[in-house]
């Protein structure tokens, strides 16, 4: 029989880990995430920084929207980008790994422009002044759009990812569903590596 102590007290552990997670401790905090009943979601902590799953193990993302953060009267929603894959990224300019992976990102962007096969899109968490996220974005020549969401509400819609460990990357195939989640900063290889593959099984 199961010891129901034992297991009260590892989720109380798992849940103390995820609030213990921050920018500042991105490595050894990192929680582990897997695909569970129709969904995508996060559960357990697992110490894995670099999460991949095969097609056949995948689930969707909810989808969701929010308010552009370079042009406040538009909103963008995933479902904008149907049929194309797309690099989540949530970033803060106030976060020293952020700040590292832009110049990757950005070529990201400009080799799936250049394949036609998607788009990485920011959510921009924690900036309380806009213009802040904007000015940096402009500095660094970002050309991707990046959703306004300082509170981090989108979270929920991926599958809860943990809101303190930023930046957490997730490339979606074309259908929406997670192939891969980064939960530290990122080079533009490691994305790259993904997004090969997954124009490997779109030729298919």
């Amino acid at each position: 029989m199961f010891d129901s102590k034992r297991l009260a007290s590892a989720a109380v552990i798992a849940a103390a880990s995820v609030l213990m997670a921050s920018c500042a401790q991105e490595s050894d905090n990192a929680q582990n995430a897997v695909a569970v009943g129709g969904t995508f979601e996060f559960i357990t902590p697992g110490g894995q920084q670099e999460i991949f799953y095969d097609e056949a193990e995948r689930k969707p993302l909810q989808t969701f929207s929010g308010e552009s953060l370079m042009e406040e009267s538009e909103t963008i929603s995933l479902d904008d980008y149907e049929g194309q894959i797309v690099v989540l990224n949530s970033w803060g300019q106030w976060c020293a790994p952020c700040r590292a992976e832009v110049d990757d990102l950005q070529r990201v962007q400009e080799d799936l422009e250049e394949r036609e096969l998607g788009t990485v899109l920011g959510i921009n968490v924690r900036d309380y002044n806009p213009q802040i996220a904007r000015d940096f974005k402009e500095d660094n020549g970002v050309s991707f759009p990046s959703i306004y969401d300082p509170p981090f509400k989108t979270a929920a819609a991926l599958g809860g990812v943990p809101t303190s460990v930023v930046p957490t990357t997730i490339v979606l195939d074309n259908q929406h569903r997670p192939a891969a989640v980064f939960l530290r900063g990122i080079t533009d290889s490691d994305i790259l590596t993904v997004i090969d593959d997954l124009e490997q099984e779109q030729a298919s």
